[in-house]
């Protein structure tokens, strides 16, 4: 449980129908394996006690009685285990019949949630047997102690808070306004559902999209228990169906057809982050609902899900398609509109052969495309000087030329050797000042030609460069629309290798494709031997590690040792421990000393979940203290 992660599971027992004696081995089995597996929430299907089939069955005695005498012997069974456990099993309470979830926890049975909502049509006809449970909940004698009784209780952790746990039984999810959605407003964080849904044709396409949407809606973990082999298949078949999704995410999923345990960790530190940003979702502050108290150890969760070292960048081959496609729009869109609103009579980009002023002349492309407008309108300016190798010059040239812009040279060698002059400043002495006044010169060269011919300078640097300070204030830093502004540097490479994919310009294609197999540098520093001799990653550190960074740091607000624990998973075959924790600090830092930079922003689109510009997502003091951050990263074990 530590960071936030709890280990979670879900678990389909073989059983027999009204076997009552033989389905309690089966559920203890099922529970000392996942006690073995360190799982602190184990849910099992509906009426999994009995069967979910056993029809009239459930009017016999001998069937309810052993069913309340098997609850009592699992939850002794469960006294050494640290787990919070919810069984399915039908319970009699003052003459009526009521399908129920019993929540235990270390030999204590915790309470009984109801089922709201019964099925009466199709192959479903669960009133003929049981009643619907109460508005509001109650206490019950069972087993000589007094046990909450009826809808949506709410179970929370005493040793992490945040961990509140409610469940809902089967149709309940299916219905108009699922109890979930109560719970959810009143604390849950984590809903359980014991299930009995049987397979049809496309069903579990539905019921997939069903738990993921539920899970989303209420910013919640949701794991799903399904009914499976074992029930009469006098009519139907149930094929185990289990899964557990996190706001909007299935994060595991069974095989259907085949009895088997499902595991993984549900971050509750997410769920609390993602509803602590949310102004919509608005906890009720009038709470109606049973809270009933658990105990669970506070020990590491081993973590088994998967953490993508490119959280930016969808894996399947046609989800990154077809996001590269849609945010190239979206860029392109914005800057159409910024481009018709001035009616500026050109755009100017200054071009390098790397990887952003690439994205920027293409995304500057389709939105004279879209405009209607000539690309010879668009002016590529190309701006070589101290460290400009004849292989990046060379590309910047051809692809502009490729694309049908109007190329223009200017070199600024001399202009930037007069202002060494004019400060004072050796040309032998490559420091700062010396880096910093080639990027500035070429954006003054680029806001005169943008005044001279009534345009707009289009921005080019990207998210990963501003989050770290990367960027010369009022240099590169600087345009009047800056097109990659939310686009992190993992990300701007799929979308020019997108670009090179889809052209049908061979010629531009190869151009694409060697940008693409250039190394990221600011090339400010003269060649060695011809080649590039300032490389970005040297310096500031892999930007596949940074973007990882931003990602959890922003998107969650993760503590520093949480997101170095995340990134040992992604990357432990990739960095050691100490280079991830190194770069970590660095991005702390920066991050923090340059939030100068990011508060005064030109504007430019959003595309994805996290962004930085100042009137938007992201609003900081500059002069915010990082010790703190930095402190934490310290503590880590590297």
């Amino acid at each position: 449980m530590k960071h936030g992660f709890v280990k979670v599971a879900a678990a389909t027992p073989d059983i027999r129908v009204a076997d009552v004696r033989y389905n309690e081995e089966k559920i203890c089995e099922a529970i000392q394996k996942a006690a073995d597996f360190h799982a602190k929430i184990l849910v099992f299907p509906e009426l999994c006690i009995t069967g979910y089939t056993c029809s009239d069955l459930f009017q016999q005695e001998v069937l309810l009685t052993d069913s309340r005498k098997a609850l009592l012997r699992i939850a002794e069974f469960t006294k050494d285990k640290d787990m919070l456990i919810f069984v399915g099993m039908p319970l009699c309470v003052d003459g009526k019949l009521y399908n129920v979830a019993a929540a235990l926890n270390k030999g204590t049975i915790l309470g009984f949630t109801t089922k709201s909502f019964l099925p009466n049509y199709g192959e479903f006809y669960e009133m003929r047997q049981f009643t619907p449970g109460p508005k509001r909940a109650r206490y019950i004698l069972f087993g000589g102690e007094y046990v909450p009784f009826g809808p949506q209780i709410l179970f929370q952790c005493m040793e992490m808070d945040s961990l509140v746990v409610a469940a809902e039984i089967c149709e309940d999810v299916w219905s108009p306004i699922p109890p979930s959605i109560q719970a959810a407003l009143e604390g849950a964080t984590v809903i359980v559902n014991l299930s009995a849904s049987d397979e049809t044709i496309g069903k579990d396409i539905y019921r997939r999209e069903l738990i993921q949407g539920q899970s989303a809606r209420l910013i919640a973990g949701y794991i799903y228990a399904n009914a499976g082999e074992g029930e009469s298949t006098t009519d139907l078949v149930f094929g185990g169906h289990n899964m557990i999704a996190e706001n909007g995410m299935v994060l595991k999923e069974a095989k259907r057809f085949k009895n088997d345990v499902i595991y993984t960790e549900i971050d509750i530190q997410r769920l609390v982050s993602e509803r602590r940003k949310n102004t919509t979702f608005q906890t009720l502050e009038e709470r109606s609902l049973e809270y009933v108290q658990f105990s669970l150890s506070m020990e590491t969760a081993e973590l088994t899900r998967i953490f993508p070292m490119q959280p930016f960048v969808p894996q399947d081959d046609r989800v990154r398609s077809e996001r590269c496609e849609e945010i190239l729009t979206i860029q392109a869109i914005g800057l159409k509109k910024r481009l018709a609103h001035t009616h500026a009579k050109t755009a100017v980009v200054g071009i390098s052969g790397g990887l952003d002023s690439t994205l920027a002349l293409l995304v500057t492309a389709r939105a004279f495309d879209m405009l209607g407008r000539s690309r010879k309108e668009i002016l590529a300016v190309t701006m070589p000087c101290f460290g400009t190798t004849d292989r990046t010059y060379h590309n910047a040239c051809q692809m502009a030329i490729q694309l049908g812009t109007t190329l223009k040279e200017v070199p600024i060698r001399d202009a930037v050797q007069v202002h060494f002059q004019d400060i004072g400043h050796d040309p032998q002495d490559h420091s700062v000042t010396y880096e910093n006044s080639q990027a500035r010169e070429r954006t003054q060269v680029l806001m005169d030609l943008a005044n001279k011919d009534g345009g707009m300078v289009i921005g080019t640097g990207d998210m990963s460069e501003l989050a770290l300070g990367w960027a010369t204030y009022n240099g590169d830093h600087m345009s009047m629309y800056g097109v990659n502004a939310s686009v992190p540097k993992t990300l701007v490479r799929h979308l020019v290798q997108h670009a090179a994919d889809t052209s049908e310009d061979t010629q531009l294609k190869e151009v694409l494709y060697d940008v693409l197999d250039t190394p990221v540098s600011p090339e400010l520093l003269p060649p060695k031997e011809g080649n590039i001799a300032q490389k970005t990653e040297d310096l500031v550190g892999p930007y596949e590690l940074h973007d990882f960074f931003l990602y959890y740091l922003l998107r969650f607000g993760y503590e520093p040792k949480k997101v170095y624990r995340l990134a040992q998973q992604a990357f432990g075959e990739k960095y050691d421990s100490g280079t991830i924790a190194k770069w970590l600090e660095t991005f702390c830092r920066r991050f923090f000393s340059q939030q100068f930079k990011r508060s005064c922003l030109p504007d430019g689109p959003k595309v994805g979940t996290v962004a930085l510009s100042p009137r938007g997502d992201w609003r900081m003091p500059s002069d915010a203290c990082a010790a703190g951050w930095l402190e934490n990263i310290n503590c880590v074990d590297k």
